[in-house]
């Protein structure tokens, strides 16, 4: 029974009790009789009067506790007059108010920390409490190369690729450094916040790839330049004593002189060879900034195509070519990305070796250009080790060649990859 009904039920008791002794003394004692009555009168008016002051806090909670349970923090209460009423609704309203500011100080944290996450170049991967992935950002979805539709409940270990292993271990305070197609470079470190009373985890990925580049020319481009310096003085000091020598030749007895014109041929070959070996990483330090202005990327192709024409036909390797219709024009510089191609294309060839098949496929939309060969695949150990400065699995390579490349694409910012693909075929991709 409500406390409202409870005091309806004991007024109506209350007056009920006056009414039959009004009745008791009407015929008796008639003074009385109308005393009673006007003492009836009085007590109805004062009981309707002090149950509309009663009632009306409960109304005025009521209306309250329904405002605050709807959210809705913009009903206040005007004062009515009465002291304790008028109490209760400063009070209220100054909840209200409290409330109203504290929920949109937390609307604009929010907007504010959203706005940042998905404006933030690093990725980032917010997990459930039982670690799946709950929310990613646009930089994660590049970053990963998946839709957010493919990552949303899924473990980060679980994730395809070098990415599935390198999260699998991640801790607190002890991130992991992740390298994708020897270029790609990326740091992922593990984190947590409260929510509701628990801890929850986030992943933060910050890529590495241009201050590591940075840094990685910086270290070896002096020393480069130091010994193209040193190297080129002193050969060409040494081919220029060895030509003198030709001059002493017709001094020796005609047995002696076939061996000792070959000696100096082959000492002075041998320095201009070690001078041009030099030279080739001199320019990979002297790179240009690209000049770039619209280039058809078509026409670069078939010109490749015309300078390896004859090594491809000599190695019987068959040159394919899927030319998207009409012009690729690319703001590029051509110089350079022709020198590009033509490592790129060199490559795939000395790849195949014997026999085999090369495709150059381009598209419009978007601007793509693939070059896959047939030949044997990358291996995993070799793939975290493409472009890296140096590195080669020839015999006699400099390791100079994909280095180029890369610093080539990266100056125009294109995106590029060179993977074994899942048909068996190696492709070498550039995103224009």
């Amino acid at each position: 029974m409500s406390l409202r009904v409870k005091f309806i039920l004991f007024v109506t008791i209350i007056h009920a009790v006056l009414i039959v002794l009004a009745g008791q003394v009407m015929r008796t004692n008639a003074p009385l009789f109308v005393g009673l009555e006007v003492l009836l009168l009085i007590s109805i008016i004062f009981t309707v009067q002090l149950y509309k002051n009663f009632v009306r806090p409960f109304q005025l909670i009521a209306a309250g506790t329904e405002a605050i349970r709807a959210k809705d923090f913009s009903m206040k209460f005007v004062p009515v007059g009465q002291r304790e009423m008028d109490q209760l609704i400063d009070v209220y309203n100054h909840m209200i108010d409290e409330l109203r500011k504290e929920r949109i100080t937390q609307h604009e944290k929010s907007f504010l920390l959203e706005s940042l996450i998905q404006a933030s170049p690093a990725g980032v991967l917010l997990l459930t409490f039982d670690g799946t992935i709950e929310g990613v950002n646009p930089a994660a979805e590049r970053i990963l190369g998946l839709p957010i539709g493919s990552l949303l409940g899924q473990k980060p270990a679980h994730l395809p690729g070098d990415w599935g292993a390198a999260l699998s271990h991640i801790a607190e305070h002890e991130p992991q450094v992740v390298r994708l197609s020897g270029i790609q470079t990326y740091r992922a470190s593990c984190s947590h916040f409260v929510d509701r009373g628990f801890t929850r985890h986030f992943i933060v990925l910050e890529e590495l790839t241009q201050d590591l580049i940075r840094q990685e020319k910086q270290a070896y481009s002096t020393l480069i330049r130091m010994m193209s310096h040193e190297i080129n003085n002193s050969i060409g000091a040494i081919n220029s004593i060895l030509q003198s020598f030709h001059h002493y030749a017709p001094q020796l007895s005609p047995a002696d002189q076939p061996d000792f014109t070959e000696a100096l041929d082959v000492s002075i070959a041998r320095n201009t060879h070690l001078a041009n070996f030099v030279a080739n990483f001199a320019n990979l330090v002297r790179l240009p900034l690209p000049t770039c202005q619209p280039t058809d990327v078509h026409e670069l192709l078939r010109h490749t195509e015309r300078l390896l024409h004859v090594q491809a036909e000599r190695r019987r390797i068959c040159w394919h070519q899927d030319l998207a219709p009409g012009s690729l024009v690319v703001d590029l510089d051509g110089q350079q990305l022709e020198q590009a191609l033509l490592n790129i294309c060199k490559n795939a060839l000395e790849a195949i070796g014997e026999g085999g098949n090369l495709w150059v496929c381009t598209k419009l939309h978007p601007p793509q250009l693939v070059i896959e060969n047939d030949g044997p695949s990358i291996p995993p150990d070799v793939q975290r080790r493409l472009f890296t400065p140096f590195f080669s699995t020839k015999r006699d390579g400099q390791g100079i060649g994909l280095t180029l490349i890369r610093d080539i694409l990266l100056q125009h910012n294109f995106t590029f990859s060179l993977k074994t693909q899942e048909n068996g075929r190696t492709a070498f991709t550039i995103q224009f």
